[in-house]
């Protein structure tokens, strides 16, 4: 698979939970809703460029994702982008959001940093629930 290094800012603002069999698995830093972000194996930027193989192992994950996000972390609503405006590596954010969340209803990129972050036991216990869903490997 043709892994690339992190984007600087995705390895800045991300826990690394591990691979998954079409990218990376990420962990936003903010603990205040639960913010994962899929980094496809590749060099393209965009996801319409990838091949259809890839571009299926990639929805898939992304479908697999947003359903665990959903009912693990008891969600509202799943909010599923692909921007890249300020980071040109290819990535896929699914958010759980909650009507009793901070940011409800708004967007949650912008906000003011939060103090919220998550401890190595809650860490744990994802990449945990996450083995359950996913072939989770170690980077």
């Amino acid at each position: 698979m043709n892994r690339q290094p992190l984007h600087p800012r995705l390895a800045a603002d991300c826990h690394v939970l591990g691979d998954i069999d079409c990218g990376s698995l990420l962990l936003h830093q903010n603990a205040t809703l639960p913010w994962f972000i899929l980094v496809p194996a590749t060099r393209l930027t965009e996801l319409h460029e990838l091949d259809p193989q890839l571009y299926q192992r990639v929805m898939m994950a992304m479908h697999t994702l947003a359903g665990f996000v959903k009912h693990q972390f008891e969600a509202d609503k799943i909010n599923i982008a692909a921007i890249g405006n300020q980071v040109p590596q290819l990535h896929i954010h699914v958010i759980g959001r909650r009507r009793d969340d901070p940011y409800w209803p708004g967007v949650v990129w912008g906000q003011p940093e939060t103090s919220d972050v998550y401890s190595e036991i809650r860490l744990k216990a994802i990449r945990a629930a996450l083995a359950g869903v996913f072939k989770l490997e170690s980077q």
